[in-house]
């Protein structure tokens, strides 16, 4: 479970999260929607512990990750986080890349994973390829088969389809969310697009200045 709890986030004379409370619990998916600009980006930055809060309280799994001065840092929270931009690593091919995240598990469960996920995110037959190969839809379709990877227990998905075509769209939220239903992971999901919401889940925060409408 994710908690929020009247957290608030400034840069300057902007509050960009206005004592913003959320709960995201085991297996639930929320929607965060919202124009650009509206704090959608901070919050999970916050929640992720890339940002430190300026008032509130984050707990993830009953355990509190981060409060005025103090925070957990991002690798010890658990958490799968899809950023705006694909982030990959630029050293590392497209399977590499995938497989950062399961170092550790027995290598063929690791390869099966790979397989499996480079199929559902139509990425078969690039395995080798490097990130600057790549086009921006590629990267971001690699970028989410590598946060999928682990299952982590919690996943923060920032506007994570950009530049995916409508058919191939559809494929992928049904992989995103057949993924949070085997894993009972909590998902908080960011989008300015009201379509894409309502096919990720029925809980739909909409999110302006910095704080959630009634």
């Amino acid at each position: 479970m994710i908690v929020v709890n009247r957290v608030s986030k400034s840069y300057g004379d902007v509050k960009a999260v206005d004592h913003v409370s959320l709960e995201s619990s085991v297996g639930e998916s929320t929607v965060i929607l919202g124009p650009s600009g509206s704090g959608k980006t901070t919050l999970l930055r916050l929640i992720a512990g890339l940002e430190m809060p300026d008032d509130g309280e984050i707990y993830i799994a009953g355990e509190l990750a981060s409060k005025v001065g103090w925070a957990i840092a991002p690798h010890q929270r658990g958490l799968g986080f899809i950023f705006q931009t694909s982030a990959l690593w630029p050293h590392m091919t497209v399977a590499q890349n995938i497989m950062f995240g399961l170092y550790g598990m027995p290598k063929h469960k690791a390869r099966s994973r790979l397989q499996k996920l480079l199929e559902r995110t139509s990425l078969t037959g690039l395995e080798r390829r490097y990130p600057h190969q790549l086009s921006g839809g590629e990267a971001r379709r690699v970028a989410l088969a590598r946060t999928l990877a682990p299952q982590p227990k919690g996943l923060l998905m920032d506007e994570p389809l950009i530049n995916v075509d409508m058919e191939l769209k559809d494929r992928l939220l049904s992989l995103i969310k057949q993924e949070v239903l085997q894993t009972k992971a909590c998902m908080i999901y960011v989008t300015h697009d009201a379509d894409e919401a309502k096919q990720v889940s029925e809980c739909v925060l909409m999110l302006r200045n910095g704080r959630f409408e009634a």
